[in-house]
C-alpha cells in the first residue's frame, strides 16, 4: 500500500472517472482507513480552498 496510490484513487473518485480494471486494482491494494484519511483531508482542503476563493473574490 502506498500513499500515492491512495491519493490517486481518491482524486479519481472525486472526478468520477475510472476504468473498471483500475478500480478493482485499487480496491484490492488500498485499505479502508488510508482512503478515509486521504478523503477527509481532501474534502477539508477543497472546502477551505472554496472559502478562501469566495473571500478573495468578494473582497
Amino acid at each position: 500500500m502506498s500513499w500515492w496510490r491512495t491519493v490517486k484513487a481518491v482524486a479519481w473518485s472525486f472526478v468520477g472517472l475510472r476504468q473498471g480494471s483500475e478500480w478493482e486494482k485499487d480496491g484490492a491494494a488500498v485499505g479502508l482507513i488510508p482512503v478515509m484519511v486521504v478523503g477527509f483531508v481532501s474534502v477539508l482542503l477543497l472546502v477551505f480552498g472554496l472559502i478562501a476563493l469566495v473571500h478573495w473574490v468578494t473582497s
